[in-house]
């Protein structure tokens, strides 16, 4: 096996690695946006079980602060998904020979 195909199975596995991470952060981030402001969160278990929580997860300043952090998670995913397009680009870049 050489040093270069040992290379590019490596720089596959961080590619493939790198994009689960913003699968997950776009997913999570999707889910804290899009979930406190639904009829799931004013009927979840946790609320049916304790229902002395309901005003505190009702709150609108706590479904704000859900849904700035799933803003974050949307951020962070977005801003890694940018810097695996943009070190392709730079790879792909250096990989070219010169005309």
């Amino acid at each position: 096996m050489s040093t270069g195909s040992t290379k590019c199975r490596r720089r596959g596995k961080q590619l493939i690695r790198r994009l689960v991470y913003v699968a997950f952060f776009l997913e999570v981030g999707l889910l804290l946006v899009v979930l406190p402001w639904s009829t799931f969160w004013d009927n979840n278990y946790f609320v049916l079980k304790w229902p002395a929580i309901r005003p505190f997860l009702t709150n609108h300043f706590v479904r704000g602060g859900v849904t700035g952090l799933g803003g974050v998670n949307l951020a962070a995913g977005f801003a890694d998904l940018s810097l695996v397009f943009a070190s392709r680009e730079s790879r792909d870049a250096t990989d070219r020979p010169a005309a």
